[in-house]
């Protein structure tokens, strides 16, 4: 069992035989006589669920509980001698998993804390299956990039900070020279592996801040915030000459590579996200015109 257990309790008696049943149970465990000495205790150890007697030196197990709860990813089972005076809704409210009463019976102990490490364990299951499943909502299947729904979202986002705080916001739109011929040629399964490859090029010229996204077919698309027109023309020089360098073999004895047309912008302040995105669209689309494997960028000023 990979569960760490912390028992809280001021009587050495109590907590020794506590601990002593809670390890032979098979559920690492360490103990302290005070709030003030589990927190730091949990600092340097992984704690799991706490067990904690009521009535403790300074700061009592329901302060103690609502403070771990605010705090930590850590179950909380209370214990108190005091059956009148504290009831099971208190110490749910302040964040507990399960109140017990005692004098402690050491098998219904056991059975509730397995309880609540089963009820731990399915809910970070369950976490972890949500975070799976709105991962998949935001990302391109193929490219394993953000999808063009995320675009939207994200462009949106970074737009109102932009207009909040004055930051700079670039946007580079990337379009594959010629990606039809090479489907043609090689068929769409080849086609794919360039595509893949691609997203794998884009994101290693990326900054942690930046995120990138696959428009739609061959053309994609990045955020750049926090990045004025000069240092998003390099940033897309850096990726054109990354894409230059690959090389791909459709074929036994065939090396082929790829380019890619860049349009470059940066946005202004109340601009439309419409207006935004067809600058980029735009200045891509003259980077084909003057030959492809080129980078162009237009500007509020230029942009006529």
């Amino acid at each position: 069992m990979n569960d760490h257990i912390l028992i809280v309790d001021d009587e050495d008696s109590i907590r020794n035989s506590m601990q002593e049943f809670v390890k032979k149970s098979g559920y690492p465990t360490l103990t302290a006589s005070s709030a003030e000495e589990a927190l730091e205790i949990i600092k340097s150890n992984p704690v799991d669920v706490i067990i904690t007697d009521i009535i403790l030196p300074n700061k009592n197990g329901l302060e103690f509980t609502e403070l771990i709860k605010e705090n930590y990813d850590i179950d909380v089972i209370v214990m108190t001698g005091f059956s009148g005076k504290y009831s099971y809704g208190e110490a749910i409210n302040k964040g507990a998993s399960d109140l017990v009463f005692k004098p402690i019976r050491f098998e219904e102990l056991l059975l509730r804390l397995k309880r609540v490490l089963r009820e731990r364990h399915l809910n970070k299951e369950r976490v972890r299956i949500l975070g799976r499943l709105e991962k998949l909502a935001i990302t391109d299947g193929l490219t394993k990039l953000y999808n063009l729904r995320h675009f939207y979202s994200q462009l949106e986002i970074e737009i109102d900070r932009c207009n909040r705080y004055g930051h700079s916001l670039a946007l580079l739109l990337l379009d594959i020279d010629h990606f039809k011929v090479y489907n043609d040629t090689y068929g769409h399964l080849e086609g794919d592996q360039v595509l893949v490859r691609l997203g794998q090029i884009i994101k290693s010229c990326l900054r942690t801040m930046d995120s990138a996204y696959r428009y739609g077919g061959e053309e994609f698309t990045i955020i750049l915030p926090e990045t004025a027109g000069e240092e998003a023309h390099t940033v897309a020089t850096r990726l054109k000459t990354a894409v230059e360098l690959e090389c791909f073999l459709p074929e036994p004895g065939k090396i082929f590579t790829i380019t890619i047309s860049i349009g470059v912008t940066e946005y202004f302040q109340k601009e439309p996200l419409s207006e935004f995105i067809q600058r980029a669209d735009k200045a891509m689309y003259k980077s084909k015109d003057k030959g492809r494997n080129r980078i162009t960028s237009i500007y509020v000023e230029d942009a006529s």
